[in-house]
């Protein structure tokens, strides 16, 4: 064979071999790319964290996150300790700037508290309220019953309004208080965020009336509009009273006329009978 023929089937090969290689090489890259997508790393809680606990570096941990970072995620430690913790976290679960307090505002439940609005504390009855199902975050209104003061009230006895609606619980707790007798009882606390008006008419109710709190679906907002009700309006008859029957007297049917014209010479005149025989 010619050996130059030789010689261009050789590099023709070699060219072929590296062009080979470099496809190969280039698309292995972009398939491992795929298959191993960029990871970050980012703060979590190493266990369960608490409302109101100011974080420590013993309570952080880092975990890597495959894809898109969460918005808000804190990735330094430095970000992190001596904040207050908002909302509960849980095991694992990242950082975010959502569930922590700004910087210097410290930690329990004055730095869940959003600015110009109030945490007021309500009681509650544990058997008849819902104070063991209530959790932070969760919606309640508020009702109050009592008997109103003023003149007319009394005869309606017993009353109910809903006097708030829509409130957000911070937390809700146990509280030791000392009975009558000074021996130590158990009292549910649910500490609700309300706006200073809105504190004012609860710390009022809370002294004056009996409150009990209703729970709510958190997605509804919606305020309705009630007018309350009364004792009294509980045994009020509801049905409608029997419409009496009134017996209407026919008015006797007149009797036909008859009228008679009579002429004399030039005069004519009319002559009516209330029957055919008589004279009316």
């Amino acid at each position: 064979m010619n050996r130059r023929l030789i010689t261009i089937l050789f590099c023709a090969f070699v060219v072929a071999a590296v062009c080979a290689f470099a496809v190969n090489r280039m698309i292995g890259t972009r398939l491992n790319a795929v298959a191993a997508p960029r990871t970050t790393r980012v703060l979590a809680a190493v266990a369960d964290i608490k409302l109101g606990t100011i974080l420590t570096a013993q309570n952080l941990t880092t975990i890597e996150i495959a894809g898109a970072v969460p918005k808000g995620a804190i990735l330094k430690p430095e970000q992190a300790i001596g904040r207050g913790v908002v909302a509960d976290l849980y095991q694992g679960e990242p950082l975010l700037e959502s569930r922590l307090a700004a910087v210097g505002a410290g930690g329990g439940l004055a730095a869940t508290i959003h600015k110009g609005m109030r945490a007021c504390a309500v009681k509650v009855d544990d058997v008849v309220d819902v104070s063991g199902f209530v959790t932070p975050g969760m919606r309640v209104d508020v009702l109050i019953s009592g008997t109103a003061p003023g003149p007319g009230n009394q005869d309606q006895g017993s009353q109910v309004r809903t006097l708030l609606q829509n409130l957000e619980v911070l937390s809700a707790g146990t509280d030791m208080q000392k009975d009558a007798e000074g021996k130590p009882k158990q009292v549910q606390v649910v500490n609700l965020l309300v706006t200073p008006e809105d504190a004012e008419l609860l710390s009022l109710a809370n002294n004056q009336a009996r409150i009990q709190l209703v729970l709510r679906n958190p997605l509804d907002q919606e305020i309705s509009k009630t007018t309350g009700t009364a004792m009294g309006n509980l045994f009020a008859d509801k049905n409608p009273p029997a419409k009496a029957h009134v017996a209407v007297a026919k008015a006797p049917k007149a009797a036909p006329e008859y009228s008679i014209e009579v002429i004399n010479g030039s005069k004519r005149s009319d002559t009516k009978f209330n029957s055919p025989g008589g004279l009316q």
